[in-house]
């Protein structure tokens, strides 16, 4: 039966139940719909819902009103949650987002409770309406523009939604420029030909892998060093693709080499400001601009080079610096699995945020301390020791030292935390690779709270291991 029809609810036998639970599904549907435009805070991938989810939902509450005493809400929350709707979800954290905000919209509360509100506000309830008309009007008075809190996100989330907007505003703009312009009396040339010398004057010397393969060996009881010498190989490889790239650009501008396409995009990107697709081919995923780009990429290699100057690993390891970020992770928990002679299988990682103001002299018995991630979406309490509400306008907030301990996951013992992702960068969304881990997700860590978990599940909270900037 169409919903616009005024005569949708003849025949149930549960027509008050029937009324409530088919304006909360639409709610729930308009939710669903409109969190698209906050990005990856609202889903990691853009989901197409679209009616016949909306109506096939429609048909399964009245058939299990009419056909049940007692509504089976758990049922149905599976039917919507993981059949109809959760049947275009491809994401494992966006379907646990889309259950979360489901559980919220189809539970008893909403045919027992007078008004159940669907925010913390007093605007958004289920209203007591007798028919469809009265519910039409409450309608009407609702806000034109919806805050988000209406979707369980912070008041922040507006303005990353603006930024992004932005954003894409002046990239399209830029495509609209001509691929060479002049800046004053330097023509275009020069200047990426100045800026390429620059780039290449702050790379340091490639790795010498003779070097630190003699100075780090395979050891059993010490996967770290295999793990330094993967990570030396791969950014050799990245930086000998800039290097080139940019040496043959600057020979192509002289006319000694030919100017192919390839190098007419980097000098394209290099113009504006953007990062070479040829370089993020064989690069770490980063969406930052160009100079940002550089300046992190000598850092993460002057990481490295401190590392093997100093003999041993470094007490707090940047994760962020990682290219490959399971490697390391792989690394920690193949080290406590050989030393205490347990299968790897069998372990995972507990976390504890730690406490710096006295700093970190000395290396933990078991696990590694990490730094380098920043929380989206909320922020950490460094008075109450958990996760707090961002303050407003402070988009990112900065994680202390974690601690990554390893140990049987069967000794674990369940305490009052969220399930927090780490992603590589705040696209979130990533593919899996041909070693069968995603390209941006890394892992989830448990961080303690006082909230439910669906309250950060619906805020979008999570953690990245770069900024944009």
């Amino acid at each position: 039966v169409p919903i616009s029809n005024f005569d949708c609810s003849a025949g149930c036998n549960k027509p008050k139940d029937w009324d409530r639970l088919l304006f909360a599904l639409c709610f729930f549907h308009a939710n669903v719909q409109e969190r698209r435009k906050f990005g990856p805070l609202g889903w990691n991938i853009p989901y197409e819902f679209n009616d016949s989810d909306l109506h096939i939902s429609m048909r399964q509450i009245r058939m299990f009103l009419d056909e049940y005493d007692e509504t089976p809400f758990d049922a149905l929350r599976y039917l919507i949650g993981e059949c109809n709707y959760g049947g275009r979800v491809t994401d494992d954290h966006d379907r646990r987002l889309l259950n979360a905000i489901l559980s919220i919209y189809i539970n008893i509360r909403v045919t027992e409770e007078t008004k159940y509100p669907f925010t913390d506000g007093e605007e958004y309830y289920v209203p007591d309406c007798s028919n469809q008309e009265h519910f039409l009007q409450y309608i009407r008075q609702l806000p034109m523009l919806a805050k988000p809190n209406v979707f369980g996100l912070h008041g922040n989330a507006d303005i990353s939604k603006d930024n992004q907007e932005t954003l894409n505003l002046f990239t399209n703009i830029l495509l609209t420029l001509p691929a060479q312009s002049s800046t004053g009396a330097v023509s275009a040339e020069e200047s990426v030909c100045n800026l390429a010398r620059t780039i290449l004057d702050q790379l340091p010397p490639q790795f010498d892998l003779l070097a630190v393969n003699e100075k780090f060996p395979i050891l059993y009881e010490d996967s770290m060093n295999t793990c330094l010498r993967q990570e030396v190989i791969r950014y050799n490889r990245l930086t000998i693709v800039v290097k080139n790239s940019l040496e043959n650009l600057m020979k192509a501008v002289k006319g000694l080499v030919v100017m192919n396409s390839e190098l007419e995009e980097v000098f394209y990107c290099l113009n504006i400001g953007k990062v070479p697709a040829s370089w993020l081919n064989s690069s770490y995923p980063s969406l930052k601009p160009l100079g940002s780009y550089i300046a992190d990429l000598v850092q993460r290699l002057d990481g490295f080079y401190t590392w093997i100057n100093s003999g041993s690993a470094p007490v707090v390891f940047w994760i962020s610096g990682f290219y490959f970020t399971q490697s390391f992770l792989t690394a920690a928990s193949q080290n406590y699995a050989r030393k205490y002679k347990i299968p790897i299988d069998l372990l995972g990682f507990e976390f504890e945020v730690v406490d710096t103001e006295e700093g970190v002299a000395v290396r933990p018995e078991d696990g590694v301390l990490v730094n380098g991630l920043f929380l989206e979406g909320c922020r950490w309490s460094s008075t109450d020791w958990v996760l707090s509400e961002s303050k407003s306008k402070v988009l990112y907030s900065k994680l202390p030292i974690l601690w990554l301990k390893p140990g049987r996951r069967s000794d674990f013992v369940k305490k009052a935390t969220y399930t927090c992702p780490i992603y590589k960068t705040s696209a979130r969304r990533g593919t899996l690779s041909t070693t069968g881990h995603s390209t941006n997700y890394v892992m989830s860590v448990e961080l303690p709270t006082t909230q439910p978990p669906i309250h950060w599940i619906t805020r979008g909270v999570a953690l990245l291991c770069q900024l944009d900037d």
